[in-house]
């Protein structure tokens, strides 16, 4: 039995926001019509009917067995419900003898659990009742590139949904006699636990601005807080960091307009690290009065979006940059050579005793010292330019990065001796070899390195740090100096960017490093605190002997 994994497209990426809003109100209309449904069948039924044309597959089937309402199935297709759709025999088998635990794909129709033919194509998402996998929901697509990794979500939180509501159905006989309040919290807690299902962060504020709801991704990360410290609390005391003024303005247009409100937000974390948020406010109306009763807050983490976003249209300007900078820098060396050229021919001259009788003669001689000098400048920054512009393709060896490090500190002794600065070595002993040109990584890590030294103009640690973590192999180049502004952080790695004063950088070497790294598969990010310092991180893929 073959387990296949789909890969989302760009698309889908750059799309996520509007999949979220159909999941969100998805999962909403279905927690509705299942609360309060204690009959396993009519759950299943509900289930089944919607999911399948929710995400356009050809057939969705729900199939668990309980211990007191027994085999419940239901199958239904874009045109209605089917009957003896079930492989009986194969169900059992997986439930016996296979990881049930697990959701799985199934590519081989020997081994599908449905006996249709209108399919190519199973995902099983297994159902957990009591603690223990007794059913599962099966969905057959026609091919792979109908079940795109954003239905994978949506599948696995129905499961949840539907898993809550077969627990109760367990004791559906002894639930008819169950008094009204414990119906009400057992709802209370179905709701929240759809909620906690999310991949967002969520929470809930009536007209008194009370907080009557509070998911868990809420609790989770720098800024959260338990659910049982806000409940009841007003969002002005809880979320006392984000100005009042602003956020019962924000609230009360939802109230009034009854209009979705969405912005998009960037924070800070204590660490340096910028993250995005897409922050949407939803009006919340009783349905019998249309009245607008609560406003419920939805957070999204949109970072692995925007930079994806970022990264492409940094890559496309370094590409376009790089091509006018090849054609123009030929254009310009040649002028720059004859110039360079006849201002030594003159100073030649003055030196064999020409233009002796001339007042001006010093003059002259300076003059022509400083076009020779100014030339040559203008020729170092063309051999930058034209540095920058070439393809790096190099040639590539397993690589110990910590090698790397230590000729790359030798290289740096002088000036570290000069600069008052002292260097540290953390290395990480075992490292994962990477594969690599070693002269790039060699001329990246004096680049950051020499920007370093140069952001600590009072002397200060140098800090060269290595570590690896799942796949990847991370170099950390690291300054205890004067730090980068928040306002030009989205710019330091584009091409002339540069706060040194003129003369002093052409504002390229953050440029190729983020060339160099890129064009290895690897990540150049930074860190940055104003007064405290700042922190690039280059990350590597690991080097795989199968990779040879």
């Amino acid at each position: 039995m073959k387990m296949l994994v789909p890969k989302p497209s760009r698309s889908q990426v750059v799309n996520s926001a509007s999949d979220l809003d159909n999941a969100l109100e998805f999962i909403a209309d279905l927690g509705r019509s299942l609360a309060g449904v204690l009959h396993p069948k009519k759950i299943a039924d509900k289930v089944a009917s919607s999911l399948v044309k929710a995400i356009g597959a050809k057939v969705c089937a729900v199939v668990v067995e309980l211990e007191k309402a027994g085999l419940v199935s239901s199958a239904f297709t874009s045109e209605g419900e089917l009957e003896n759709f079930l492989n009986k025999t194969r169900f059992k088998q997986w439930i016996q003898l296979l990881p049930a635990h697990v959701s799985i794909w199934v590519d081989d129709k020997e081994d599908f659990f449905l006996d249709l033919e209108n399919h190519n194509l199973e995902y099983v998402s297994p159902i957990f009742v009591g603690g223990r996998v007794k059913g599962a929901i099966i969905l057959g697509f026609h091919d792979l590139e109908n079940c795109a990794g954003k239905c994978q979500k949506l599948i696995e939180a129905t499961t949840q949904i539907l898993s809550i509501g077969l627990n109760s159905c367990e004791n559906y006989d002894d639930a008819i006699d169950t008094s009204v309040s414990y119906a009400k919290e057992e709802n209370q807690r179905f709701i929240e636990a759809i909620l906690d299902a999310l991949p967002v962060s969520l929470y809930v504020v009536d007209r008194n601005y009370r907080i009557i709801a509070w998911n868990k991704n809420r609790e989770l990360g720098l800024q959260g807080v338990a659910k049982d410290e806000v409940i009841g609390r007003s969002i002005f005391e809880v979320l006392s960091r984000y100005p009042e003024s602003d956020l019962r303005f924000e609230l009360e247009r939802i109230f009034r307009t009854g209009k979705i409100q969405r912005i998009e937000q960037k924070m800070i974390d204590a660490d340096g690290t910028t993250r995005h948020w897409l922050i949407s406010k939803v009006p919340m109306r009783d349905p019998k009065t249309g009245e607008i009763t609560h406003v419920i807050t939805i957070g999204e983490d949109i970072t692995a979006r925007v930079e994806a976003i970022q990264a492409i249209a940094r890559a496309e300007k370094l590409a376009a940059v790089g091509r006018l900078a090849a054609g123009v820098v030929h254009e310009i060396n040649n002028p720059l050579a004859t110039i360079a050229a006849c201002a030594e021919s003159l100073e030649n001259r003055l030196q064999e005793g020409a233009f002796k009788d001339s007042p001006e003669i010093e003059d002259f001689r300076e003059y022509l010292s400083l076009i020779r000098s100014e030339a040559f400048r203008c020729k170092t920054i063309t051999n930058s330019l034209l540095d920058f512009s070439r393809a790096r393709s190099g040639h590539r060896i397993p690589l110990d990065v910590n090698s790397v490090i230590s000729s790359s500190v030798r290289l740096l002794e002088h000036q570290r001796k000069r600069e008052n600065i002292s260097i540290q070595l953390e290395l990480e002993e075992n490292l994962p070899l990477i594969k690599a040109d070693e002269g790039q990584i060699q001329q990246a890590i004096i680049a950051l390195a020499t920007n370093a030294v140069d952001a600590m103009p009072n002397g200060g640690i140098l800090t060269f740090r290595t570590f690896s973590r799942f796949d990847k192999v991370f170099i950390e180049v690291q300054d205890t100096g004067i730090g980068i502004p928040p306002e030009n952080l989205p710019q330091i790695f584009e091409p002339f960017f540069t706060t040194k004063e003129i003369g002093k950088g052409t504002g390229l070497g953050l440029a190729v490093c983020y060339g160099i790294v890129t064009e290895h598969q690897g990540k150049l990010t930074v860190r940055s605190k104003v007064g405290e310092g700042s922190t690039f991180t280059m990350s590597f893929p690991i080097f795989r002997e199968q990779e040879e």
